[in-house]
């Protein structure tokens, strides 16, 4: 039988126009691959508007008894832009490099670790693929609503692998074993409007705005950890709204984000950010959304396992790294030990996204190795 060619599958996924939440038929691709490799796939919609509805697949090959090894990712996309050399969703082949959206983000690892699981058909236990069509939106009714799903059918992964593109500047030297949480904060301060000229008939709200701000800004959350920088405050929207230049304004507004490690839980920071506010404005009121919690899986068996596929294949030996952005790992990560790793992050997200033809093969085959020492 001839092996899949994980540059062909990768090409066929990034010419399907899967921007979130559209599922551009790359769902419907992956399973039919999958189904016959001997996956029995289950897709199913999750959510209604306006984060919804959202394409979801699982699929689950079982061969007796042994370990779980799941593989997570997502096949939609974010919005092209305008510019590109060639058409984003064209899979244009120039030179040693795959052109398109998604070439890295993360279609090329989903192409290759289906490539992987075609050349490890023999293996005991169970090998799952859990793929979610809005990872790069709001990511209510994806990924969440596929552990729902596995909750409901009894299923759980030992380890789980998220295809994510960890990768510096070569494949191989990056591995990702924690993210950072994420929160956002909107801070609303009402005043009185008034005339500049007559001030203590008015209550101006920048002024306390002001104020908190600069509390908050030098505010230390704390100072990190081993695995973790310290977490960060970012003010990241200011707004008045007042066009006149004689007008003390009616309110004054703020958006806020924090990047915080494991010393810290996103319900904490919310309240120490509303007991700050309330301090400088008894009347300000404060939302915050959690966009996900601090996780680390600490260096151990999983990491290990990863690691050595990598360094049998590559010859690097993958930093253990905590940087970056979210992912959809920190939902799984309450499931069962959860790293990542995947191709260079250097083109994701930009205009003429491109992965090497060579470190698609070589990423199917680190996937492969890795199968063969997680499920022997």
């Amino acid at each position: 039988m001839t092996a899949l060619d994980p540059v062909r599958l990768a090409a066929e996924l990034i010419a399907c126009p899967s921007v979130t939440p559209e599922e551009g038929g790359a769902q419907q691709l992956l399973a039919q691959w999958l189904s016959a490799q001997g996956f029995a796939v289950e897709r199913f919609a999750a959510g209604a508007a306006p984060h919804g509805p959202v394409p979801n697949l699982i699929a689950v090959r079982h061969q007796g008894d042994g370990p779980h090894f799941a593989f997570a990712g997502h096949s939609d996309v974010v919005p092209p832009g305008e510019g590109w050399t060639d058409p984003p969703f064209a899979a244009t082949r120039r030179g040693d490099l795959l052109y398109g959206r998604g070439a890295v983000d993360m279609k090329g690892a989903l192409a290759a670790f289906v490539a992987a699981a075609d050349r490890v058909r023999e293996h005991r236990g169970t090998i799952s693929l859990l793929i979610t069509g809005d990872e790069e939106g709001p990511a209510v009714h994806g990924t969440r609503a596929i552990m729902t799903r596995l909750a409901e059918r009894g299923l759980r992964p030992d380890m789980i692998l998220v295809g994510e593109p960890t990768s510096s500047s070569r494949l191989g030297d990056m591995m990702k074993i924690g993210r950072r949480g994420s929160i956002n904060a909107w801070v609303r301060v009402p005043g009185t409007q008034g005339h500049v000229a007559y001030p203590h008939l008015a209550d101006n709200p920048v002024a306390r705005l002001v104020r908190i701000l600069a509390r908050l800004q030098t505010w230390e959350i704390d100072r990190g950890t081993d695995w973790f920088q310290p977490s960060n405050l970012e003010v990241t929207e200011l707004v008045v709204g007042n066009p006149a230049t004689n007008i003390i304004p009616g309110a004054a507004a703020a958006r806020l984000n924090i990047r915080f490690n494991t010393l810290q839980s996103g319900a904490d920071l919310a309240e120490a950010i509303r007991r700050i506010a309330l301090e400088e404005a008894p009347r300000a009121e404060v939302e915050a959304m959690i966009s996900g919690e601090a996780f680390l899986t600490a260096p151990g068996p999983l990491s290990a396992l990863v690691a050595d596929a990598v360094t049998a294949v590559t010859g690097l030996v993958p930093e253990l790294s905590t940087s970056g952005g979210t992912s959809d790992a920190r939902f799984l990560s309450a499931l069962a030990p959860t790293v990542e790793f995947g191709l260079t992050n250097a083109t994701m997200h930009k205009l003429d996204e491109a992965v090497a033809v060579a470190d698609l093969h070589a990423l199917t085959a680190i996937y492969a190795e890795l199968l063969r020492r997680a499920l022997a």
